[in-house]
């Protein structure tokens, strides 16, 4: 506040009457008295108070130098500034021409040497100015240069000066109080400060205590969860591992099992083929000629023997194979059962034209007892006429009832597909060569053939579609991958016959032995052989040919016994397993009867669901019928027929009441009432299980007028699977 009256301070020391003296330069010169007029009792201005507050030591000993400076000039100078140090300040005025301007110039230099230099040059000139005076007053010896007045505005301005000193200490310590007091504050904020980074700090210490003890559970849970799941992987692959023990183990059972079987039917296959060697020796030694007949016709009778010693060299080949260590295989077998056949067939051939000698001769001597005993008979002429009479009315009831055999065009049908497997077996003989390189040929060819056939099955419908396309590449002559390596037909110019054969075979078998065991394995089967059938009509052929001869029943056939068969070759062409004179049990019988029956069944009404080819199927309902009416219009055979008529209608029974309406249950109406009684009747009581199957099937299927259809049949899902 002080800074802002230093101005006002210099504007009233300015209108004072002080502050208008015209400085001149030749004022010592002239020896004017500058301050005449001016010398008058002086009054304090209202501002002196401002001003002297202002002051400090620093002016006062300034004054002092001055008046030391005048002092030199003159002795009664320096005497008054000595008095003046001496003289106590009086409260009184005092009157001294330099005063007031002094008190002024004071209170301005020391304003002016706080602020600005300008003012402080003007001070020095109004220093200059009172300094001359006061040579210039000194020079008069009237005049004193310390006056009372000076003397007591030195006192009041020491006054001052000590009042401000003690105003400076007061002020001094109560900012030192302040500052101490802040200092205080400070230093206790500080230390609240302090306190509370301790807190702070203390807390991020418990907070990364606390996360680091969850991170380390957290780190314990993960790890306890990594060891179960190890645990538990463990678990997984021991109990894996004991999986694939226990399969290993039930792998190797089964090898052993397999192995043990092998070798019992390599036995018995040895067994048997011995019985076959001895059998085509008996049968040889049958075309040998009795010394009766060295008078016949011996050309004919040599190409007898001479085909008989070839079978017999033929068989002989195939059990010196046997001889060397190794059970006869299955082909081996067959080529022994086929000369077995032959030579059977070669000795029937034989005695049916010593029977036709005989008959020859013996019809001879009839006519000529005829002729002796004419007049005999003529006699009994009338007698003989109605006994021909009453015989013919007995033959034609009897050709009006049923028969005892099936229709001769039936028979006729089967002999010539019989004729046309043997001559497809007959024309691959070259495949029967002891040549290493042709056995293996051939072994590779019959695994091509019947692998992919006994690998049908109910899985899959794409699995399905596999195999047959497998089996029609194969049949239609192009190369197909077997154990591992390549196979084609015609690596033997027999070799399409040779699988022709074997396929048409293997078909049979699988009727015999897989539909035989699970009945649900019937359509897999008959629809890949229908639709074999349908792109390779020969192989078609065949397998009616091996089903006719290994299920005489499917023709319908019941062949007889014939003069000289034994009951074991008889039951054998009824289709009884011989085995060591053995004969099959009946139930085991039937059963593969009933599969071969149940395939044929199901063959007659599938058709391969992706043929390109349009037109009726190559062996259909049709046969059905005829098969059903023929077999009809025979006698019945104990437990045979009621097997066959119940496993043909329970699988083929829906379509053929799709296909013939009215008709088919105006067959089962015949069944039921006339030839039913006709299987009751014939019926022991330990072979009624077959009889009251077909009785239930007839009387559920006539009160209801619906069949359902037979469980197994493929439908559509199959084929989308």
């Amino acid at each position: 506040p002080s800074e802002n009256l230093r101005w006002d301070t210099l504007d009233a020391l300015k209108n004072s009457p002080k502050g208008k003296l015209k400085y001149s330069s030749d004022w010592l010169e002239k020896e004017e008295d500058v301050l005449a007029g001016f010398i008058e009792i002086s009054s304090l201005s209202p501002l002196s108070g401002q001003i002297l507050k202002k002051l400090s030591p620093r002016p006062r000993l300034k004054t002092c130098s001055v008046v030391s400076s005048v002092r030199d000039t003159s002795p009664s100078f320096s005497e008054d500034v000595a008095i003046c140090g001496s003289v106590p300040i009086s409260p009184r005025p005092i009157s001294s021409p330099i005063s007031p301007p002094a008190a002024s110039v004071l209170a301005e230099e020391e304003d002016e040497e706080e602020g600005k230099e300008g003012t402080q040059e003007e001070i020095e000139d109004v220093h200059a100015v009172g300094v001359s005076s006061a040579v210039s007053v000194s020079s008069t010896p009237a005049i004193s240069v310390l006056s009372p007045r000076a003397t007591q505005m030195a006192g009041c301005i020491r006054m001052c000066e000590e009042k401000h000193r003690a105003r400076a200490k007061a002020e001094l310590s109560l900012r030192q109080e302040q500052q101490q007091h802040l200092v205080a504050t400070v230093a206790g904020r500080g230390s609240e400060q302090l306190k509370r980074f301790d807190e702070l700090m203390a807390l991020k210490q418990r907070q990364e205590y606390q996360s680091m003890r969850d991170m380390m559970e957290k780190e314990t849970q993960e790890s306890l969860g990594r060891q179960e799941k190890l645990r538990e992987e463990h678990r997984h692959r021991m109990k894996i591992l004991n999986l694939r023990l226990r399969e290993a183990e039930q792998q190797r059972l089964r090898e052993a099992e397999l192995e043990r079987q092998r070798q019992t039917e390599g036995r018995e296959r040895l067994r048997t083929l011995n019985d076959i060697q001895e059998k085509v020796l008996q049968l040889n030694q049958k075309l040998q000629p009795a010394p009766a007949t060295q008078t016949g016709p011996i050309p004919n009778h040599a190409s007898y023997i001479t085909s008989g010693n070839q079978l017999c060299s033929q068989v002989s080949e195939v059990v010196r194979t046997t001889t060397e260590g190794e059970f006869p295989s299955v082909v081996d077998m067959a080529v022994a059962e086929q000369a077995l056949q032959a030579m059977m067939t070669l000795v029937g051939a034989l005695q049916d034209e010593k029977a036709q000698d005989a008959e020859r001769k013996r019809k001879e001597d009839e006519e000529e007892e005829r002729r002796k005993k004419q007049a005999e008979l003529e006699a009994q002429l009338e007698e003989q006429k109605k006994r021909t009479a009453a015989l013919s009315a007995k033959e034609k009831s009897k050709r009006e009832g049923l028969q005892m055999r099936a229709d001769d065009s039936t028979l006729v049908w089967c002999i010539g597909l019989q004729d046309f497997a043997k001559q497809c077996a007959e024309s691959f003989e070259e495949l029967n060569s002891k040549d290493q390189k042709t056995k293996k040929l051939k072994m590779d060819l019959q695994k091509a053939a019947t692998i992919p056939v006994s690998q049908i099955g109910t899985t899959s419908g794409s699995k399905l579609k596999e195999i047959f396309e497998k089996i029609d590449k194969l049949l239609s002559g192009r190369a197909v991958m077997s154990g591992g390596k390549s196979v084609c037909a015609s690596h033997h110019r027999c070799g399409q016959e040779f699988i022709n054969y074997k396929l048409a075979e293997k078909f049979v078998k699988q009727g015999e032995e897989e539909v035989a065991s699970n009945h649900l394995a019937a359509f897999p089967i008959a629809v890949v052989a229908s639709g074999v059938w349908e792109l390779h009509p020969n192989v078609g052929e065949l397998i009616l040919a091996h089903l006719h001869k290994m299920c005489p029943y499917s023709v319908p056939y019941y062949p007889p016994k014939t003069e000289g068969m034994s009951v074991e070759e008889h039951r054998r062409i009824l289709g009884y397993r011989v085995e060591d004179s053995k004969v099959e049990e009946q139930d085991s019988f039937l059963k593969r009867m009933s599969g071969m029956i149940r395939l044929y069944a199901a063959i007659i009404q599938s058709r391969w669901p992706h043929s390109n080819k349009q037109g009726p199927h190559p062996h259909g309902l049709n046969h059905g019928w005829r098969w059903l009416a023929q077999i009809l219009n025979m006698e019945p055979i104990a437990d045979v027929t009621a097997t066959m008529l119940f496993d043909f209608l329970e699988v083929c029974g829906n379509a053929l009441m799709r296909q013939y309406r009215n008709q088919f249950w105006k067959l089962l109406l015949l069944i039921k009432e006339e030839y039913f009684p006709r299987i009751e009747a014939i019926t022991k009581s330990g072979q009624m299980g077959s009889v009251t199957r077909l009785k239930q099937f007839l009387e559920n299927s006539l009160r209801t007028k619906q069949i359902s259809p037979p469980t197994g049949q493929l439908d559509h899902s199959f084929w989308r699977s």
